[in-house]
């Protein structure tokens, strides 16, 4: 078993499509990361995928996955996606501790930020850039010193990439999304 979860782990983080995931999912293994938000869930795979690399270091009941999406409420701008019953099946059954909010998910995240507590990593999905700014208020709250905040960009070419920011760079936009608050 632990020779196919080695495989299956080696494969995602250097030969899974789409490309762009994959810096997730070695961001996973290289830091035993835990608990994962997920802004914009989507058909769920990346998810999917996410538990799995992050089971391999973990039993999966230590695995938290929180997921924000628009779920029913998804048009066609907003590309495939499930309802909130789907996406928690297909979650809840790899064995980690799944919470999904529904809704707006830059929304879902002023709701809940509060309430998660610090997280190990943080993915903003590329469907999200429309008003992203004023969600960078609410990041700071859930760090610590090695949380890993990735934002998925749409590339030329049609594919998406993962750009990490950095404490100071998340610092930046929270600053610049609370003088917009005060205004």
């Amino acid at each position: 078993m632990a020779v196919l979860s080695s495989a299956n782990t080696f494969y995602l983080c250097y030969l899974s499509r789409p490309v762009g995931d994959r810096a997730i999912y070695r961001a996973i293994r290289a830091g035993s990361l835990r608990k994962l938000v997920e802004l914009g869930v989507g058909t769920a795979s990346r998810g999917l995928r996410m538990i799995d690399v992050a089971a391999v270091q973990a039993p999966r009941c230590e695995v938290q996955y929180i997921g924000l999406d628009l779920f029913e409420t998804r048009g066609e701008a907003d590309g495939p996606g499930l309802s909130l019953k789907t996406a928690y099946q297909k979650l809840r059954a790899t064995g980690a501790r799944v919470r999904l909010v529904p809704g707006d998910p830059l929304d879902g995240l002023a709701r809940v930020a509060n309430s998660l507590g610090t997280v190990d990593l943080l993915i903003f999905s590329a469907g999200l850039d429309r008003s992203c700014s004023r969600a960078w208020w609410f990041v700071p709250r859930l760090l610590h010193e090695r949380t890993q905040v990735g934002v998925e960009q749409p590339a030329a070419d049609g594919t998406t990439r993962m750009f990490w920011k950095t404490r100071a760079e998340i610092e930046q936009l929270a600053s610049a999304a609370a003088k917009r608050r005060a205004a």
